[in-house]
């Protein structure tokens, strides 16, 4: 169950599901046409902006740095605090609450090794009861997902064919494999739509608007299945349908993300350590003892020690261009509220709609595809009962499709997460600690949303009407996370094609992309993109960070 995503407010879910974009730089090469940059601007100073300045030290060893963040505390949407409660103190997190380990985690963990955060890693077993239970809660109570590591065939098979929730979905697999393929001019399309043709619109409402309410917090009607599941998409157009494209093992043939993935793989054996690696390889879950905003503490504490790196918290940017001399030399300016700067590159983590307000000729953006970006809002609500008792199901949490009736829903929630099952070694308190997750796309076109103690208030009540919780937390905290999750609707990767070109045709490759916006919503995603950014910043006139977008 994650919201990344920031990568990412929900922890890990039903990911399985999903495969991240096939949008990040596949390919490194570091030959350079005029040198290296030299003087280089981060623009933000979330794990994104933070990784990316980390990894640039690493690749630029004598490069100049330069972090620009609006805010006063760096991290972004990866904020951790520890709140004293009768008996002990317990971890709250406001957004990120878990990472998955697997090929997503590859570039995470080798970063965590490098920081030397590994004994700092706290793990959930694949065995665990969080790991093996999951619930979608459809259309009045918990239905808990089937797991074929740990289920019998039987108990599979009487769950979908009992519970309301998997209606359309056996019929739907079985004649997959028959249906007509999509139009060959079809250049994207909704997941709902996607999953309707090939399953049964019920599959899609039900299940899979759960599944990305737990991602992406967003509408299965207007997120991208070419942008979100991209391995769907090619196996269809490979085969002829999902089914038969994988019966006919062309699984692997020409996608670029699979290839990639297994030399990125096979670098990171080379590197971390063994024990650490086979302790991943167990976990379905992990963090750190002190939550995720350790990796961003450390991550700063880190760059913040390199005397090449300035740091400029409470600096928003508010205008960016590129200088073009005689010479035919060209740089970067950035301008701030008090002044403005000249460097080599820019590398902007930010929000593509806020970057696109920056850069502007005669009062017009120069990257109108990046304006139409949207990002949904979320209300993260963390409470904490003293009694240990309270949730009647042990499991991760539940996810709440789209589909339900408004009357058991109608605080718009995404989704409740059993913390104190989820990740366990963080508090050192007794007790049940539950987050609810509100709004996403519900809130779409909402100018106001609800304060703190009616986000607590509207928690509460699902709870009461859920799981019969009726206590009273001991400790409660709602935090609004605004445009906190960018939504790749349909057409996405189209825009990005064209957004690439902008940024050469505008910058010509001094100014650079990365983050939740354009390559996956999620940490994984985030740091891997830096990493993946740091390697071409010499390829002046080839690189946007967008240039690997599949045809």
């Amino acid at each position: 169950m994650r919201l990344r995503r920031h990568g990412s407010l929900l922890g890990s879910s039903l990911k399985s599901l999903s495969t991240r974009p096939i949008l990040c730089s596949q390919c490194h090469h570091h030959q350079y046409s005029t040198g290296p940059p030299q003087n280089i601007a981060v623009i933000g100073g979330g794990i994104t902006g933070l990784a990316s300045a980390y990894y640039i030290a690493k690749e630029q060893p004598t490069a100049r740095i330069t972090i620009y963040e609006a805010g006063p505390r760096l991290g972004g949407w990866l904020h951790s605090s520890h709140v004293e409660v009768p008996g002990g103190r317990v971890l709250f997190e406001h957004g990120p609450r878990s990472l998955r380990p697997g090929m997503g985690a590859l570039v995470t963990s080798t970063l965590i090794q490098e920081l030397g955060m590994i004994p700092d890693v706290i793990y959930t077993d694949k065995s665990a009861a969080s790991a093996v239970n999951r619930f979608i809660y459809y259309p009045d109570h918990l239905v808990r997902l089937p797991n074929p590591t740990n289920d019998s065939s039987l108990e599979i098979a009487f769950t979908t064919l009992r519970e309301p929730l998997f209606k359309g979905f056996i019929p739907g697999a079985i004649g997959e494999a028959f249906r007509p393929t999509r139009p060959a001019n079809l250049d994207d399309e909704s997941v709902a739509s996607f999953f309707a043709r090939r399953l049964d619109p019920r599959v899609a409402q039900n299940i899979i608007s759960a599944v990305l309410h737990g991602i992406y917090a967003g509408d299965v009607n207007q997120l991208s299945v070419r942008s979100i599941f991209p391995l769907l998409w090619t196996l269809e157009k490979q085969g002829g349908s999902v089914i038969r494209a994988i019966a006919t093992s062309r699984v692997e043939e020409n996608i670029k993300l699979l290839r990639r993935d297994r030399e990125l793989l096979a670098e990171t054996k080379k590197v971390v350590n063994p024990e650490f690696m086979a302790a991943m390889g167990k976990a379905s879950v992990f963090s750190f003892r002190n939550g995720l905003q350790q990796l961003v503490d450390r991550l700063a504490e880190t760059v913040a020690g390199n005397k090449r790196v300035t740091t400029n918290l409470g600096t928003p940017v508010t205008h960016l261009e590129l200088e073009e001399a005689a010479s035919g030399d060209k740089k970067m300016k950035v301008f701030t509220e008090s002044e403005s700067q000249t460097y080599d590159m820019v590398v902007s983590s930010i929000f593509s709609k806020t970057l696109s307000e920056l850069c502007t000729s005669n009062s017009k953006t120069v990257l109108p595809e990046l304006a139409k970006t949207h990002a949904v809002t979320v209300m993260v609500v963390n409470l904490f009962y003293a009694n240990p008792k309270l949730v009647p199901v042990e499991g991760f949490g539940y996810l709440i499709p789209q589909s339900i009736p408004f009357q058991q829903n109608p605080e718009r929630a995404l989704g409740v997460i059993f913390d104190s099952d989820t990740i366990k070694g963080q508090d050192i308190a007794t007790g049940t600690k539950l987050t609810v997750i509100l709004g996403g796309h519900w809130w779409d076109g909402w100018s106001t949303y609800p304060t703190e103690d009616e986000g607590v208030a509207a928690a509460q009540s699902i709870l009461a009407r859920h799981l019969h919780i009726t206590d009273d937390p001991v400790a409660a905290q709602a935090k609004l996370q605004k445009d906190c999750i960018p939504q790749y609707t349909v057409g996405h990767i189209t825009r990005m094609k064209q957004t690439h070109s902008q940024l050469m045709a505008h910058f010509k490759g001094r100014l650079r992309v990365v983050g939740n916006s354009y390559t996956g919503v999620g940490v994984n995603d985030c740091i891997r993109a830096a990493k993946d950014i740091a390697q071409d910043l010499g390829q002046y006139n080839q690189k946007s960070g967008l240039e690997e977008i599949p045809a």
